[in-house]
């Protein structure tokens, strides 16, 4: 008897005991505003159009065309750097050009798109960073005569590519307007 006692004792437990199981995987979902643009109009040598969330900030007074697009929401930034060409665009564009492998190490996969707007006399490389890189996106340009403009996107905190993914995104698109807007005076 008390075998089969302990038998029912013993399934009664196993029954009523949950069994684990995993969890399905679960995704932030960050939703931002579809991005309305306008024209930043500074005394520089160039105009571009920002998305209106980000805020014009000056990175250095003895430099007043070195400037901050700051994303306040997304803790991001993207740098804007102008320096006149003056018989140094050799020099500006290998500079431009060793910035995205500074990022290999920690970058997956860097994509370049060159740009061309004969137009606007506009030519420059445009840079996607995937994986955990300081930059997800670096662009150069230039007028080759006159203007050169470098531009890279950084976040203030340690760049996990999962984590920062929506917001990159985001600011991407706003980067490549940026670039595409682009004029020289």
């Amino acid at each position: 008897m008390n075998k089969v006692l302990l038998f029912f004792v013993w399934i009664s437990l196993i029954a009523c005991s949950e069994s684990t199981q995993p969890k399905p995987s679960g995704f932030l979902a960050l939703d931002y505003e579809e991005a309305n643009y306008s024209k930043v109009d500074l005394e520089c040598p160039f105009t571009f159009e920002k998305n209106e969330v980000s805020t014009v900030e000056y990175q250095n007074p003895n430099q007043p065309c070195w400037i901050n697009l700051n994303y306040p929401r997304m803790k991001a930034k993207i740098y804007l750097t102008y320096s006149p060409v003056e018989e140094n665009l050799r020099a500006l564009l290998i500079d431009a050009q060793k910035l995205p492998e500074k990022h290999t190490i920690k970058a997956d996969q860097i994509e370049v798109s060159v740009y061309q707007n004969q137009e606007k006399q506009s030519f420059g490389n445009f840079y996607e960073v995937e994986g955990d890189a300081a930059s997800q996106a670096l662009f150069y340009m230039t007028d080759s005569t006159s203007h050169f403009l470098t531009g890279s996107v950084y976040f203030e905190v340690q760049p996990n590519y999962d984590s920062i993914l929506p917001a990159a995104s985001y600011i991407k698109k706003d980067l490549r307007h940026l670039v595409e807007t682009l004029e020289w005076r």
